[in-house]
C-alpha cells in the first residue's frame, strides 16, 4: 500500500441521501455504480454492502469534529493488495466526484485519474505452505441482545 490513506469512517455517496439533502435525483454516484454492477451479475441492490474507500482521505477536524474529505495523496504506482479468503464478487467504483474536491452531485467537472486492477490466482497450496490458514466462521448466534429474534422481515400490520 503506497498511499496509506483509506476511508473506513464514511460510506459512499448514494441517491437516497442526495435526494434528502437536495430534493433532486442523482444517479451518478458510487452506490448507483455498485448497484448497476450487482444487477449485471444477477444480484439486487440489497446485495450491495458496506464499502472500503481506498485512497480516500477523510477524517474529523480537531476543533469542531466535523467530517471532512480532501484530495488523496495517492501517486502513480501506489497500490493496495487484498487476499480473498473465499470466492466473492468485487466491484469497484472510481469516485464520480473525482478527487472528492467537489460534493456529490455538486456539478462541475471532476478531477479523475485512471485506476488499474490486477487479479491473480495463486498456485494451489501456496498459502498453506507459507503457514496461512483461513479465518474461522463466527460463532455469533445472531440474537442482537433480544430473547427471540428472526431475520425474517415483518411489517407494521404483522
Amino acid at each position: 500500500d503506497g498511499a496509506g490513506v483509506h476511508d473506513v469512517i464514511g460510506s459512499r455517496c448514494d441517491p437516497y441521501t442526495n435526494h434528502l439533502m437536495t430534493g433532486k435525483d442523482f444517479n451518478y454516484c458510487c452506490h448507483s455504480n455498485l448497484t448497476r454492477a450487482a444487477l449485471d451479475a444477477g444480484l439486487s441492490e440489497m446485495d450491495v454492502h458496506d464499502v472500503l474507500n481506498v485512497f480516500m482521505c477523510t477524517g474529523f477536524t480537531r476543533d469542531t469534529n466535523q467530517y471532512f474529505t480532501k484530495p488523496s495523496p495517492v501517486e502513480v504506482g501506489d497500490y493496495i493488495e487484498f487476499l480473498a479468503e473465499t470466492d466473492l464478487l468485487v466491484s469497484a467504483s472510481c469516485c464520480p466526484q473525482g478527487d472528492v474536491s467537489m460534493a456529490c452531485g455538486g456539478g462541475g467537472e471532476p478531477v479523475c485519474y485512471p485506476l488499474g486492477v490486477e487479479v491473480y490466482k495463486l498456485e494451489d497450496g501456496l498459502l498453506q505452505e507459507k503457514g496461512w490458514s483461513p479465518s474461522g466462521v463466527s460463532g455469533y448466534k445472531g440474537k442482537h441482545g433480544l430473547p427471540s429474534y428472526s431475520l425474517a422481515c415483518t411489517t407494521a400490520s404483522g
